[in-house]
């Protein structure tokens, strides 16, 4: 591996996170286009966000850009003593 575990786990992570926030609103619809409209919450809340779903989703495309990632720093010597 070009990196060591201990800058490959803070990678990863940043990675996750950033993949995370692409992929949250994807799919989403609000209370007020759905016309579901829960008395006492905010007219924009999503009606049915998938978290789980998003999160194992996040998790495999984080997965494919460290690895990616690592093949890329291997190829370029990054790393190589």
């Amino acid at each position: 591996m070009p990196v060591s575990f201990e800058l490959a786990v803070p990678m990863f992570i940043t990675i996750w996170f950033v993949v995370l926030f692409a992929i949250l609103p994807i799919g989403i619809h609000s209370q007020r286009e759905s016309g579901t409209y829960v008395e006492g919450t905010d007219p924009g809340a999503p009606v049915n966000p998938q978290l789980l779903k998003k999160a194992l989703l996040t998790t495999v495309a984080s997965l494919i850009v460290f690895g990616v990632l690592m093949v890329v720093l291997w190829l370029c010597g990054w790393g190589a003593a």
